[in-house]
């Protein structure tokens, strides 16, 4: 699937208008029915290819003992020196147990009990939990029959997915030391990122606290073993890594993405930005945010400055559509046609800055008067095209609706989910009219999508399963196994038919 990108241009006379762009880079690896990681993929797309029942009911539902515990409660609550107030929280990668799907499996990690979890997708039965000794904060990866994840304890673990034996696993910093962190005790180098596996290399990044190093780490994805090691000491890593076949970028916590070469670790570049945990690939182009204020910025490959920005909590992208998604609104726009406007639209914003540095010059100098009102009637000219293009571009919106479900937003086939406050929401994303919502416990900024199912998430600690109305089942017990210090002896969880 090839996908494309939506950003509201960030020059010109109106930095509220929207500039579409190149296509998303999908790990092939990983474009499958299943939801093997966090938003589907490396480039954290969001999509699915499979197709959801016209309207799903609730299948099962498991409960945590323990509702998550987010490492970062919120934003401060504003920016004295900038004057930026009712900021955005930026640190948003733990809110809730966010799941992935696998080979009929469902896992994810906890920052409540320090576990990686394996349920049974269709009934939601526990099939086993492998302990920790710290939060896992970030969604675990699946591949090649493997579960890979990151604990605060400062480990990197390799686990059979069936079973959930430790294969291997790996300390990310120097040593093992421990101190208080977050209101627990965890490593000075916790992996708070996830882990991408391709090509047999499992990379992460360890630690948060740059005057003691953070380490950028690729592993053997089969034996554990250290290949490359990087070591900043600037900024902190805390987020879900994304990649591309040549490019890895982690996230900085409240900081800018740093962008690295896959192949040695070296950093390439710290992208302009507000900063923030959310971000996508498009292509080689990396989006991020939401900054202080809601935004997302666009960074193109090689370029350290912003492209382009727009205001929002997530975007998804199509071959022919492009989606926004704010506290408010769920958009789509007309791709190809805003495309073409937008790259006409750039380049008279760029001869209008030349011109205008033209003009500059000549005025500091005597006679040029015939000259510069010339320079003075091109820009005349440029801006009223400049005004064409922005007022073109406006009209490729295709429908606009209002959305009160601002967490989380994902594609499964033609539907649009949208995650809010105590319910989901479903849209054709053909229209945008709306299909149906459906209740949940807390707030969702957890969803997954794959063969039929979909995962709602909530920071409750509540995982609600939808899919084909079936026939209602009974209360399943927890499951554990009593002889295994693998397992949870208590599991600390319930799990009940809707």
């Amino acid at each position: 699937m090839n996908s494309r990108s939506l950003f509201t241009f960030a020059h010109g006379r109106n930095p509220r208008t929207f500039l579409l762009i190149a296509p998303l880079l999908l790990s092939l690896s990983l474009l499958a029915a299943d939801w093997p990681t966090y938003r589907s993929d490396y480039a954290r797309s969001g999509i699915s290819t499979d197709t959801l029942p016209v309207r799903p009911a609730e299948l099962w539902k498991w409960t945590s003992r323990h509702r998550p515990q987010p490492a970062w409660q919120g934003e401060a609550k504003w920016d004295g020196y900038n004057k930026v107030y009712d900021m955005k929280a930026r640190q948003i990668f733990d809110r809730t147990f966010h799941p992935i799907l696998a080979d009929g499996r469902l896992y994810f990690g906890s920052s409540a009990d320090d576990k990686i979890y394996c349920l049974n997708a269709s009934n939601g039965r526990l099939e086993w939990a492998y302990f920790t000794e710290g939060p896992v904060r970030l969604a675990p990866t699946w591949h090649q029959g493997k579960i890979y994840a990151g604990s605060d304890d400062g480990n990197i673990y390799c686990l059979d997915a069936q079973s959930g034996t430790l294969i291997w696993k790996q300390r990310g910093g120097p040593e093992d030391r421990r101190i208080p962190g977050n209101g627990r005790v965890i490593s000075v180098w916790p992996v708070r990122t996830s882990v991408v596996v391709q090509d047999g290399v499992a990379y992460a990044a360890a630690g948060m606290f740059p005057s003691e190093g953070v380490h950028l780490l690729a592993l053997n994805a089969a034996t554990g073993e250290v290949q490359w090691r990087q070591i900043q000491t600037d900024l902190p890593a805390q987020g879900y890594l994304l990649a591309s076949r040549s490019r890895l970028y982690y996230p900085a916590g409240r900081n800018n993405p740093v962008v690295c070469d896959l192949a040695g670790g070296k950093r390439l570049q710290v992208v302009e930005g507000a900063g923030g945990t959310y971000a996508l690939l498009s292509g080689d182009m990396l989006i991020f945010g939401p900054g202080k204020t809601g935004q997302l910025g666009a960074v193109e490959d090689g370029r350290q400055d912003q492209l382009a920005s727009f205001e929002g909590n997530h975007m998804i992208v199509t071959p022919t559509r492009s989606f926004l998604h704010s506290d408010t609104e769920l958009s789509a726009l007309d791709r190809a046609r805003y495309l073409d406007l937008a790259r006409q639209r750039k380049n008279l914003t760029l001869e209008q800055s030349r011109v205008g540095k033209r003009l500059k010059e000549l005025a500091k100098k005597p006679n040029e008067e015939s000259s510069m009102q010339k320079l003075k009637d091109d820009l005349t000219r440029i801006g009223t095209r400049i005004d064409e293009m922005t007022e073109a571009m406006q009209n490729c919106i295709l429908w606009k609706r209002p959305s009160t479900w601002p967490y989380h937003l994902i594609l499964a086939g033609e539907t649009l989910i949208a995650g809010g406050e105590h319910e989901i929401a479903g849209f054709t994303a053909e229209t945008g009219e709306p299909l149906w919502t459906l209740p949940v416990q807390g707030k969702a900024y957890g969803l997954a999508a794959s063969s039929g199912l979909l995962i709602a998430t909530t920071d409750e600690g509540v995982i609600h399963s939808f899919g084909r109305p079936t026939a209602r089942a009974s209360t399943v017990p927890a499951a554990t196994a009593e002889n295994s210090p693998r397992y949870a002896r208590n599991d600390g969880s319930d799990v009940h038919a809707p």
